[in-house]
């Protein structure tokens, strides 16, 4: 089975929660790697972004000597959950609006650690 094939597939097990409505695999320099970006979105504005929001959260917060968990965007009609993906990539979920936000981050790290085999 080829990387991306797997990629997608571990991305297919972060949406079998009813709350996540889109997932995306991005690269630390904004790249698309696997998933799908919102449905009228602009891909690489919505990829290239994500990068960047992490990348500012975590330099935002490297003072404070704890690691990031995750960034949390809320807008009117749902949320963008932004997760570190390791030391290559970052995770963007669209989820909705009172999606459970501590479930969706909990089942994240084992899929997170699958996927470094293939990035």
């Amino acid at each position: 089975m080829s990387p991306s094939n797997s990629l997608e597939r571990l991305l297919e097990k972060l949406k079998e929660n009813p709350d996540v409505e889109d997932v995306t695999l991005i690269s630390r320099s904004g790249m698309h790697i696997a998933g799908n970006v919102p449905e009228h979105s602009h891909r690489e504005t919505y990829i290239a972004m994500s990068a960047i929001l992490l990348g500012a959260a975590e330099t935002a917060t490297s003072e404070l000597k704890e690691d990031l968990s995750h960034v949390v965007v809320v807008l009117k009609g749902s949320k963008i959950l932004v997760l570190n993906g390791g030391p290559k990539a970052l995770l963007a979920l669209k989820i909705a609006k009172n999606g459970d936000l501590d479930r969706i981050v909990s089942d994240t790290p084992g899929i997170v650690s699958k996927m470094q085999d293939y990035l």
